[in-house]
C-alpha cells in the first residue's frame, strides 16, 4: 500500500499485519535513490507480522522485489541498524551515492502499551544489484 506522512511528520505505516507500505514521497524500488518500505512485527493476539523475521536477514542476503509491471529487482543486504522510536534517521530515506538502494523497516525492541509504540526500529539497507 502507499504510504506518506503523519501529522507529527513521521512515516505512516500499513493498517493491518500483511501488507507493506511503500513511502510513496520517496522513490519507487529500483530507482536511484532510497525507495523505502515499512511493515509491522509483534501484530496484537500473536498473529503473523509481515515482517515479524525481518530482524533474521544478515549481511550479503538477497531481496527481489518484483514492481507491477512484473519487472523484479534484486537487492543485496548491505547493513542491520537499530534506532531509538525517536531518532533521527534521515539517512533511511536520502542518499546521494547514485546508488539504488531498498530500506526495509518495522518496529522491535519493547512494547510500551501507553504509547502503543515499540522502544525501536530495525531498518535493513541494501543496494540494488544486476539481474
Amino acid at each position: 500500500v502507499y504510504v506518506g506522512l503523519m501529522p507529527d511528520g513521521t512515516m505512516d505505516s500499513p493498517k493491518g499485519p500483511i501488507n507493506v507500505g511503500w513511502y510513496k514521497l520517496g522513490f519507487r524500488p529500483g530507482e536511484i535513490g532510497s525507495a523505502v518500505i515499512a511493515g509491522h512485527f509483534g501484530w496484537k493476539d500473536n498473529i503473523k507480522a509481515v515482517f515479524d523475521d525481518l530482524s533474521k536477514l544478515r549481511k550479503d542476503d538477497k531481496i527481489y522485489v518484483e514492481d507491477f509491471k512484473g519487472e523484479t529487482y534484486t537487492f543485496i543486504v548491505r547493513e542491520i541498524k537499530k534506532y531509538g522510536a525517536l531518532a533521527d534517521a534521515d539517512e533511511v530515506f536520502n542518499s546521494i551515492d547514485g546508488i539504488a538502494h531498498l530500506n526495509l523497516i518495522t518496529c522491535g525492541g519493547v512494547w510500551n502499551k501507553s504509547e502503543k509504540s515499540y522502544s525501536n526500529r530495525l531498518v535493513v539497507f541494501t543496494d540494488k544489484i544486476e539481474n
